[in-house]
Order: C-alpha cells, then structure tokens, then sequence
C-alpha cells in the first residue's frame, strides 16, 4: 500500500518502505503525537523517535525485536511521556539534543550536537539543532542514497509554518533562520518531511510559503 503518513490515535501505524529503512508512523495520545520506528533493512536494527505517550502502543509497536535506541526531538514532555517505560523495557540507549536534556526526566545517555551522527544499523541520520521552540530541539536527517532526503521536524516544522515560539520574536528569527538554512538551504524540494505532530508534507510544498511565514511572524 502507498504510504499517505495519515494515522490517527488508536489506528494502526502507517509504514514507509525505503530501500535501507523502514520507518512506521503512530499517532498515540492525548496531544496526538507521532512516534517513528526506524528499521534497518540490512541488520534489523531499531530506533524510535519520540516516546511521547501510551507505551503499551509503542512496545506492541517495536515488537520482540526490541530498539537499540530512541531519540526525543525535545524536552516538552508530550514527546518524552512514555521514555521511561520504554527505555525499562528495552534497555535502549537514549539520545536527545544537548541543550535539552536538562529538561528530560530521564537521563540521556547521548547528548547530541549539531551535525552528530546517530545511527541505526547501517543508515545514518544527522542531527540538526533547531533553536526556537526550545534551545535544544533538534531535527534529524536521513539523506537516502537510493532516493531522496526524509527529515524528522519534532516541533520545528509542520504544513503551513514552523513551530510554536508563543509570540516572542527573537525565538521566532531564530527557529525559521535554522529551518531556513539547515534545511530548505540545502535539501531539495522532494524532501519528505515528517513532523511532532499530524500530517506529513515536503519541503517543496511548504517553500513557496516562506516569505509568508516570515511576514506574519509565526
């Protein structure tokens, strides 16, 4: 079935089948997250993104196989609610941005910088700080070398604007300048983005929509 990234909470997980990677989509509640396992196709390996919630969902989800890690985009806790039971379960290693960690209740085995690598098997993604949302939020990148970029946004990219910043306006210049430049700069349009929360898009589809963005302020 052709991957649409439209899940909902309670529905089951919708799976992109990459020629390395397998990433499947949940939305568990009751902010309505998204969480995404990653599998390595050559080794099986597994890595989630965002515990947010629910880890009963999550653990049926990641299955008998277990997770050698999972990432928390940010420290706002509707991304990290269920860290705990899962990392209890899994013994996965943990990963979350460096200027975040302080505000994980659960200790981060990897603090991440910008430009990191953290690895599943064989793929390979690249940790992109995004300040604005929070000071320590970060993206990850995976540049498919089979296809085009898929990115991992949290809550600094949605369809129709960048992440919450609650009005301040030095918060809001420095979340869409990082966007801008670490990611509409320099990856192409195709670019699959797959955010915190919702519905999928790509870079293409949301570029035209920049300079609105930046005169609006949010």
């Amino acid at each position: 079935m052709t991957y649409s990234g439209a899940v909902k909470v309670g529905g089951p997980a919708d799976v992109h089948e990459l020629s390395d990677l397998m990433i499947s989509k949940v939305a568990v509640g009751p902010m309505d997250n998204n969480a995404y396992l990653l599998r390595c196709r050559a080794t099986d390996e597994q890595l989630l993104i965002d515990a947010a919630s629910e880890p009963a969902t999550l653990l049926r989800l990641i299955g008998d196989d277990g997770i050698a890690s999972v990432v928390t985009t940010h420290r706002h806790h509707d991304h990290w609610g269920a860290l705990a039971e899962v990392v209890a379960a899994t013994g996965a290693r943990t990963y979350a941005g460096k200027y975040d960690a302080e505000g994980i209740d659960v200790v981060t085995d990897v603090p991440v910088e910008d430009g990191d690598t953290i690895r599943v098997g064989r793929v390979e993604l690249t940790a992109r700080r995004m300040v604005g949302h929070t000071p320590g939020s970060i993206a990850l990148v995976y540049d498919d070398p089979r296809g085009h970029p898929h990115v991992f946004t949290g809550d600094c990219l949605f369809p129709g604007g960048v992440g919450n910043t609650w009005g301040d306006p030095d918060a809001f210049a420095s979340l869409i300048l990082d966007v801008e430049t670490k990611l509409f700069d320099v990856l192409p349009d195709e670019t699959w983005v797959y955010p915190g929360h919702g519905k999928d898009t790509t870079l293409g589809e949301e570029r035209p929509r920049l300079p609105e963005w930046r005169e609006r302020g949010w």
